[in-house]
């Protein structure tokens, strides 16, 4: 399962979980193109990679060099 992952203005980060029934019409690709906001880099990462505690997850932070996959159009 993947996840898309980005960076807001107030460097907290932003994680998109597609539907299944979404999936079924678009590719994880063109989800991200269309509701990451426009112009911020995106990753699509597999959900292992993200943490399963949810109890910092204000403190979570993602290097924008890291975010290499595309832009939000």
């Amino acid at each position: 399962m993947k996840r898309i992952i980005y960076k807001n203005l107030d460097n907290s980060v932003s994680i998109i979980i597609p539907t299944p029934e979404a999936l079924q019409f678009m590719t994880i690709e063109q989800i991200a193109r269309k509701d990451v906001p426009t112009g911020y880099k995106y990753k699509i990462v597999d959900v292992s990679e993200i943490p399963s505690d949810r109890e910092f997850r204000d403190a979570w932070t993602i290097d924008e060099a890291e975010l290499t996959d595309g832009v939000g159009e």
